[in-house]
């Protein structure tokens, strides 16, 4: 009787072990945030990368050899890559890095469901054709205006273009708005950070729960560091003008005087070279100071820097002015 017991206790305890375990399975983990955002972040430099590289292959081809087809190559090539990760695996690259995988939202069955074909399908067509129709709809507008039968008048034809034009726009700004107030849901719910994956049915959860990342956060923190001091020093180097900063600490550590007695020991040899390039000047010009530049030097310096100074002594350029020189002949 006892024995009976026994065993009678554990078929319990074993029957609350797979309903934790089926309920614990039922009730994944939410993705965060952050972690759907990197995939679509890995995702976009991953085409981009990939681009690059097909690109490189034609460098020395005729330039713009690739840019009347550029938005076809572009969808050709993410249709590749779909084909190879998302068509197969159920995952994009991005999402494989972090450990997730996308589920189907269709079924209300609460164990994981792939993806069908034809979401894979939709998923891909909505992601890769808004992109091709933004770049190609422009060029697209002429052959849309020809009718049937041939061209159309050039009124009928202008006032078509122009109808298509704002359609065009209505719609563009319709996906920008959509696409906004998806996000905006997701920042609240935290699902589908993409609009494709709503309109889908595709929601990104994790393929190993409590698997670590591949992608560490201190390794984010750093990118986002330096990424904000990149577009910081982008911002702030516009702004200062290196030339003058540079001929202010030359001539602050050199001293005026050693400045100045190397100009009375150069005095002769300055008008035999350029300040800029160092040659005979061609066509000698001078913006204020005792130096002479070449008049192609000066001209090119001055329009790409409007407070150009003189590298050799620090003076503000001002507007060049033609050096007059007398040339004399001496008999042998």
């Amino acid at each position: 009787m006892c024995t009976f017991h026994r065993i009678e206790m554990a078929g319990l305890n074993n029957k609350r072990t797979a309903r934790s375990n089926d309920s614990e399975s039922a009730v994944d983990p939410p993705v965060l945030r952050i972690s759907q955002l990197d995939a679509l972040e890995l995702d976009s430099a991953l085409e981009q990368l990939l681009w690059t590289q097909f690109t490189q292959c034609f460098q020395y081809c005729r330039p713009g050899l690739l840019t009347p087809v550029e938005p076809e190559l572009k969808a050709l090539l993410y249709l590749l890559l779909w084909r190879f990760t998302l068509y197969s695996s159920n995952a994009t690259i991005g999402q494989s890095l972090l450990s997730l995988h996308y589920q189907s939202t269709s079924s209300s069955s609460p164990h994981y469901r792939s993806l069908s074909p034809r979401q894979k399908l939709d998923l891909a067509i909505l992601t890769a054709g808004p992109r091709w129709l933004q770049e190609r709809c422009y060029r697209l507008l002429p052959y849309l205006s020809l009718s049937p039968r041939g061209a159309v008048s050039e009124l009928d034809g202008g006032l078509l273009q122009q109808s298509l034009r704002k359609a065009l726009t209505l719609f563009s700004g319709l996906a920008k708005f959509a696409t906004f107030v998806n996000f905006l849901v997701f920042l609240r719910n935290g699902r589908h950070p993409a609009l494709p994956e709503r309109i889908a049915g595709a929601q990104a959860v994790f393929s190993k729960p409590n698997v670590v990342r591949d992608v560490t956060y201190q390794y984010m923190n750093r990118e986002l560091l330096w990424h904000g001091f990149a577009e910081f020093l982008i911002f702030l180097l516009p702004l200062v003008n290196l030339r003058k900063l540079k001929a202010a600490v030359l001539l602050h550590v050199l001293g005026r005087k050693d400045s100045e007695e190397e100009s009375k020991r150069e005095g002769k040899d300055m008008w035999k070279n350029c300040g800029l390039c160092g040659e005979w000047p061609t066509m000698p010009h001078t913006v204020g100071c005792q130096h002479v530049f070449c008049y192609y030097c000066i001209k090119s310096h001055s329009i790409a820097d409007a407070y150009l100074t003189c590298p050799k002594c620090g003076a503000e350029a001002g507007t060049p002015n033609v050096v007059k020189m007398d040339m004399r002949v001496v008999g042998r």
